[in-house]
């Protein structure tokens, strides 16, 4: 077989030297990488939770049951508006059981000041609406005879109020941690008995909205997810697990700063080092990434920079009620050689931030990137428990390296970052 041999014109072979030059070029693997536009796009999958905080407390004794005389204590952390609420079963009775009525006890004064001292005024007794009540006292039957129809909770009175019965004393340990002391004061009175072991639960605010004022009851209404068990046989397992599916975070982020440079040193941060005074400290607590945005376009070696935000929102909001959480996009050019980093706000915080670790992916990563990314301190405020703010008042300042998280961190434990953001290239 003869092959024939065709002259391609001058004009044209150089016309397709030039378009082949254009539309790809080599890496220094030899890959063919076809175009260096890209699209990065952050998104917030953080199933957001009613709560922030649940717990139980018992007597610390040989038996949980906090008997006349004896106390339970149980630490907690709350910002302004938001409020504690608890549950123990009185014990010589068939269903009734302690609580402050709702949204719990207030944890702050009008002026912003936290409540210190006596709340006992703010403790109620409650009949679960399970069982018919007996005459309270030792001889009581357990579980006794069913309500039928079923009752729905409502607060009850006895001989002697409920405050008297039982003392609440809150103390203020700093910042937004708090302790609540319980002592059964029921000795000696006309209404003497125990107190089963209990639950308590804190709920998130937003705004000075919280997002679930009857954590653990709701008057007017039958008892449920669990608390029958507390109020007739001073169980707290079943409602410590319904509490356990609706605490968790509830954190939106801000809009996300996105950064393409060249070279070995990111320019947002590096751990171990102090704040460098360039827009980190606004990023990390207030979530406005402008100012560093706005520095980082001065700094040699950096080629593009963006401030991505959500196109309804402006943040990016968790997923709520099973929607969509929060989400931002933008077209990059990026090619091997060139790094990529982001950081954003993690906006249940004073001044915590996510970011891309270490100096960030090359410019030709595509795919799924979640797994680089990092939760980390700025050090430039006091940390406090994600979800527990002081409020319009800032925090203590601080002048601390900037250090990545770890998980658990010292006030709870949060899902893996992979479970809370999600960073694609494409």
């Amino acid at each position: 077989m003869q092959f024939v041999k065709f002259k391609l014109p001058l004009g044209l072979l150089s016309m397709i030297s030039v378009l082949a030059v254009s539309s790809c070029s080599k890496d220094d693997d030899g890959a063919m990488l076809v175009n260096d536009a890209a699209t990065i796009t952050v998104e917030n999958i953080i199933e957001s939770k009613a709560l922030t905080q649940f717990g139980t407390f018992q007597n610390a004794g040989s038996s949980p049951v906090i008997n006349p005389g004896e106390s339970a204590s149980f630490t907690f952390y709350a910002g302004k508006g938001q409020a504690v609420s608890f549950a123990a079963m009185y014990g010589n009775s068939n269903d009734l059981f302690f609580a402050p009525s709702n949204p719990g006890i207030k944890l702050y004064q009008n002026n912003g000041d936290p409540v210190t001292g006596d709340v006992s005024s703010q403790i109620r007794l409650w009949d679960n609406g399970t069982r018919k009540n007996e005459p309270t006292g030792p001889g009581v039957t357990h579980p006794g005879s069913a309500e039928s129809p079923q009752q729905n909770v409502a607060e009850i009175a006895l001989a002697t109020p409920a405050s008297q019965l039982l003392k609440a004393e809150l103390t203020h340990e700093g910042g937004t941690k708090f302790t609540l002391k319980l002592t059964n004061t029921s000795g000696g009175t006309a209404n003497e008995t125990p107190i089963s072991a209990g639950v308590w639960a804190v709920s998130h605010i937003s705004g000075t909205v919280l997002l679930k004022e009857d954590p653990i009851f709701s008057p007017g209404k039958p008892s449920a997810n669990g608390l029958t068990d507390l109020a007739e046989l001073g169980k707290t397992t079943p409602l410590e697990q319904y509490l356990t599916g609706i605490t968790g975070p509830n954190s939106a982020f801000s809009p996300v700063l996105v950064v393409i440079y060249s070279g070995n040193d990111n320019p947002i941060f590096k751990t171990g080092e102090n704040d460098r005074g360039e827009g980190l400290k606004e990023l990390s607590q207030q979530g406005n990434a402008d100012v560093l945005a706005a520095f980082l376009k001065t700094k040699p070696g950096v080629k593009e920079v963006f401030v991505l935000k959500d196109p309804a929102t402006t943040i990016l909001q968790p997923r709520i009620n099973g929607n969509n959480g929060g989400k931002a996009s933008q077209t990059i050019s990026a090619r091997k050689g060139d790094r990529i980093v982001l950081a954003t706000m993690y906006g249940q915080s004073n001044d915590w931030f996510i970011a891309a670790t270490n100096n960030g992916v090359d410019g030709s990563t595509r795919g799924d990137i979640s797994s680089i990314i990092g939760l980390f301190d700025s050090g430039t405020l006091q940390s406090s428990f994600p979800g527990a703010h002081i409020g319009s008042e800032p925090a203590e300042a601080e002048s601390q390296p900037v250090q990545q998280l770890a998980n658990p961190n010292q006030f709870n434990t949060l899902p893996s970052l992979p479970q809370m953001i999600k960073v694609t290239i494409q």
